[in-house]
Formats: C-alpha cells, structure tokens, sequence
C-alpha cells in the first residue's frame, strides 16, 4: 500500500479501538490484558527482524507498541493515552519522511545520504525512539510503563516487557547498522546534502522530530498529569 495509506492505518485507526479500551477499563480482564500484552511485543518484535520493506518493519513495529499500550489500559488508563499520543507523533515524523523522501526499503535509506543528509538523520533518530533508547521520547513511555506494574507488584512482566522490547530495539538498529555503515554512499559530493524542497510536509518534520525526539525533560510534568 501507499506510505500515506499506511500512515493512516499505524496512526488514525488506533484512536477508536484505544478510546473503546479507555471507557471500558475498569471492567478489563488483567489476565487476558497480560497475555494480550506479551504476545504483542514478542510477535511485534520477532516478526520484524527479517522484514526489508519499511513498511512492514513499521506493521510489526505497530503489533510491539500496542502491547504496551494494552498492558497499562487497566492500571493507569491516561498512561495509555500517553503512550498512544507519544507513538503517533513519532510514527507520522518516520512516514511524512519516508514519503517525502520516497523511501520504501532499508537499502534505499543507504541511498538517501546523497539526496538529503537531514532526511536521513531524522529516520535515524525517529527510529531510534521508536525503540525506546534513551535519552530520546520515545524511552518515556516505556519507562512510566515499567515504573507502574512494579509499583502494582509486577515485576516479573516489567521484565518480560523490557526483554521483549530489546527484540524492536535491535532490528531498529540492525536498520541504522546497515543504512550508515555496511552499505556507505558511492556518491561523495556533499554540495546538495542539505537542500530539499520545501513544502507544506517539510515545515511540519522539525517540529514532530522535536517532538518525538527531546520530550524525555519533561517526565515529571507528565507523571503528575496522569
């Protein structure tokens, strides 16, 4: 499908089933959230290590996000929100890139530092807060996450949680390794790296890249929100 389509799908499509799960979790199920939430992350990660197209790289990456999201519906519903609003905000800056780049698969982002060295930054640290590393945004959710079911007496599914993301994080890095280090640009004139053309999509990728990458600082005001 499109990447505007697939956008759409990854982003859009997940208010309606979250704002379902919001009003009806007091009545949830913690045992079927559980294994709802485990089995997410682990088929999220697993199925996206030997994936070549973005676009199914970001499927699986969607599948990994939503046990996250899911596992904290009963515990602390407005955690959920947050980690929602979190993941949409990152995953439009990687497709509004993606697409605006015609980026479609792993070895094109390697060709991409010829046409436009920021591009392909912004990939880079989006995906990596789509992992989870810290010090970027996309850490914060996972670490409030963690933080809430030790305080709710679940430690052991805090580790299953962070040792089924590590499985995201490494085929979030497995693309940067291969992007920037096995497969170096051919073309070595850096005179047009850093132009683009600008337009309406170009004006709104700073802002989300800031956005998805420089929100960790604010954790504090944030805990005291939810």
């Amino acid at each position: 499908i499109p990447l505007s389509s697939g956008m759409i799908l990854l982003t859009w499509q997940k208010i309606a089933p979250t704002a379902l799960l919001y009003q009806i979790s007091p009545s949830l199920n913690m045992e079927i959230l559980i294994m709802l939430a485990i089995l997410s992350t682990v088929l999220g990660g697993w199925g996206g290590l030997n994936q070549t197209q973005m676009r199914k790289v970001l499927a699986y990456s969607s599948i990994a996000h939503m046990g996250w999201t899911v596992i904290i519906a009963l515990m602390n519903p407005n955690l959920m929100i947050l980690s929602l609003m979190i993941y949409i905000m990152t995953t439009l800056t990687l497709f509004m890139t993606l697409n605006l780049s015609s980026t479609t698969k792993i070895k094109s982002i390697s060709n991409l530092w010829n046409k436009s060295t920021p591009m392909t930054m912004i990939i880079f640290l989006t995906l990596l807060s789509l992992g989870g590393l810290p010090p970027l945004t996309g850490f914060m959710p996972k670490w409030l996450i963690l933080q809430e079911l030790i305080i709710n007496n679940n430690p052991t599914m805090a580790i299953v949680m962070a040792l089924s993301a590590l499985l995201s994080l490494f085929f979030y890095m497995r693309i940067i390794y291969v992007s920037s280090l096995t497969m170096f640009p051919t073309n070595n004139n850096l005179k047009h790296h850093w132009f683009f053309t600008q337009t309406k999509t170009t004006n709104m990728i700073p802002t989300l890249t800031t956005i998805s990458s420089m929100l960790l600082p604010l954790t504090p005001i944030l805990i005291i929100m939810s």
